[in-house]
């Protein structure tokens, strides 16, 4: 067992605290067959990135908003088998309310209804792919993310689960700790994580934070009592 300490954790959703995968690969399978790609490759390449990106890099012609409206209302309507991971909602409800959040590759209307359909905690400062210019692995999610919650990103602690999350945590100033529910171990540390961990069930909150001071949202804080996280690494 490892502890570590952070001032906030910057959740990614699909893979990380939600399971997803079948819905995503239903949607993004259909998707590729009705337009003549090869179904595995779509699917490998929309894992963990805004579904504009993939949708702009398979048809650059297209009308990538009248295209990504599409995949959206499929992916809302598809909720068969959206149910959280291991240990996510004991994880998230042991965390200060203003000391978490979840930065998303997916729009803000479908993060909302995966959470809900997952049965998890909506957070107040959540941050989707319609809050943000350039999507992962670019750093921006995860600046907002901790902007957000009024924290510098050197201070918190991102999870993810795809090498673009990974590379998007690092980028941004973060420590990282990736689960080993979409891709390999070995995989997640050649983009960068810190730690790799099975699921949300191997970090526990060791030491629970003080209630914060209100600050202005135009400083950073930096008198809050920090997380204390143990974390049960494999084998």
């Amino acid at each position: 067992m490892v502890q570590i300490q952070c001032e906030a954790l910057l959740f990614d959703m699909d893979g990380v605290l939600i399971n997803s995968t079948p819905a995503v690969a239903r949607v993004w399978s259909r998707w590729a067959i009705e337009r003549g790609f090869k179904p595995e490759e779509v699917v490998a390449r929309a894992h963990g990135r805004p579904s504009l990106t993939t949708v702009k890099e398979f048809l650059p012609d297209a009308d990538h908003e009248a295209e990504n409206r599409e995949v959206e209302r499929r992916e809302i309507e598809d909720l068969e088998g959206v149910v959280p991971l291991p240990g996510a909602l004991d994880l998230l409800s042991s965390l200060p309310d203003d000391r978490w959040t979840i930065v998303t590759s997916c729009t803000r209307a479908l993060a909302e209804v995966r959470i809900r359909a997952a049965g998890l905690p909506l957070p107040k400062k959540l941050v989707t792919a319609n809050d943000i210019t350039n999507g992962k692995p670019h750093p921006d999610p995860y600046l907002k993310g901790a902007s957000k919650l009024g924290f510098s990103p050197s201070d918190c602690v991102v999870l993810e689960d795809v090498p673009a999350g990974v590379r998007s945590g690092k980028t941004a100033g973060a420590k990282v700790i990736a689960f080993t529910t979409t891709v390999e171990s070995a995989v997640l540390r050649r983009s960068g994580a810190d730690w790799v961990l099975q699921s949300c069930a191997d970090i526990t909150l060791a030491a629970p934070a003080e209630p914060t001071r209100r600050l202005s949202t135009h400083h950073l804080r930096s008198d809050d009592k920090k997380l204390t996280l143990s974390l049960h690494l494999p084998g």
